[in-house]
């Protein structure tokens, strides 16, 4: 039993680390702003053209700026989410029918 829970340790470790390779984009105004995060929900890049930040009001692009983030943390809880559910898959693979009993 020990051996099962360090290995699955193991494998949620290495599931984590992969998804910090892994990168999501969330985007307004045609790509006009961008922000870039892993899929582990870590923020790495915002970008905002140059000529729409210069032309934008403040309000405006603070709310596009907050859109733009909230798209990229949604794929990348999407991603994540995918990533366990493929691991417990492979847990409960492991066990036989017994997997079976919860429709998968």
């Amino acid at each position: 039993m020990f051996d099962k829970l360090m290995a699955a340790q193991q494998k949620a470790d290495e599931i984590k680390k992969r998804l910090d390779t892994i990168s999501v984009y969330g985007e307004v105004e045609g790509g006009k702003i961008r922000v870039t995060a892993t899929a582990n929900k870590t923020i790495t890049s915002i970008d905002i053209e140059d000529s729409f930040h210069q032309s934008a009001e403040r309000e405006e692009l603070e709310e596009l700026l907050l859109t733009a983030v909230n798209k990229a943390l949604t794929q990348a809880e999407q991603v994540s989410a995918a990533e366990m559910q493929n691991m417990t898959k492979d847990m409960l693979g492991g066990l036989g029918s017994l997997g079976n009993l919860f429709g998968q």
